[in-house]
């Protein structure tokens, strides 16, 4: 079977408006993505986020008539025609192996993993894969710690589970996936299970996080206004002298977060990446004035 791919860039205000025109006439799906090599930074609550600038690719079946694309008074575009194979191999060959420090890779199934204790994700499978500036610096960091053995871990907003996975994969005792978003924690236990590790982790929800556990490092890559509610209570399961390793965070919003945690953690360490930052906080006694 063949397929036509329609593509365009147009900004942000228009995404919408112009996905929902291309449904109307027979789009089976829509794509956006990045035109303009853009982060993506935090949206309002009430929003969809979305690049400034951004592309959208509509995928037809090849009996659409073209002439109603040009009733939709569209901005530029061009068409593609893809055959199956071929728009399988074009989507398959935009997901290579991808290494983060000395010793965590995280690949496709599809591709040979480039070291045996490669981490196996794959796209359209999982919230996150590592290409995202938060996810890859939270991977960084768990590479420089080289080995977890025996450690215990909370991956705090775990989506596909690939940060809770490099932990068990580093070595860690015990780690805890932890998302209010049950498809989130169901990604979790398959990907787990994908990389045989599912033994070393529990997917659970929120409310479900036993109040009296304890660990030695919790990873929180989501977003400022939810690690500032957080602070208090991430920083009750940490032991003493654990770390907590913060991310999802815009540069500008690194005061704010330090503020929210300075009266919990000693804070060791910061890091950016393409205006993202990953906080590192020690835990102090608390009786430290």
């Amino acid at each position: 079977m063949t397929w036509l791919q329609v593509i365009l860039d147009t900004e942000s205000t228009k995404v919408d408006e112009i996905s929902d025109a291309l449904m109307a006439i027979g789009s089976i799906s829509i794509t956006w993505l990045d035109a303009k090599d853009q982060p993506l930074y935090e949206p309002s609550l009430d929003t969809t986020p979305l690049w400034k600038h951004t592309r959208i690719i509509a995928l037809f079946e090849d009996e659409i008539d073209i002439a109603q694309l040009q009733l939709l008074n569209l901005p530029a575009y061009q068409i593609q025609t893809l055959e199956d194979k071929e728009w399988v191999r074009v989507w398959m060959e935009d997901f290579q192996p991808m290494q983060f420090g000395e010793q965590v890779w995280i690949c496709p199934s599809w591709q040979n993993p480039p070291i045996p204790e490669a981490i196996i994700l794959d796209p359209g499978l999982a919230f996150g894969t590592g290409t995202h500036s938060t996810t890859a610096l939270c991977l960084k960091w768990l590479d420089k710690q080289k080995n977890l053995a025996n450690k215990t871990v909370i991956d705090y907003g775990c989506g596909s589970g690939i940060l809770a996975i490099t932990a068990a994969k580093l070595g860690a005792k015990h780690v805890w996936a932890v998302d209010n978003d049950p498809q989130a924690l169901e990604a979790t236990e398959n990907n787990s299970k994908n990389n045989q590790v599912e033994k070393l982790i529990t997917p659970i929800l929120p409310d479900q996080l036993p109040t009296n556990i304890k660990v030695d490092y919790i990873l929180a890559n989501i977003l400022a206004i939810p690690l500032i509610n957080l602070a208090y209570s991430l920083t009750q399961h940490l032991n003493s002298k654990a770390k907590i390793i913060l991310s999802g965070i815009l540069q500008e919003q690194t005061t704010s977060i330090i503020t929210a945690y300075q009266s919990h953690c000693e804070i060791e360490e910061t890091k950016e990446q393409d205006g993202w930052m990953l906080i590192v906080g020690k835990k102090v006694n608390q009786f430290k004035l």
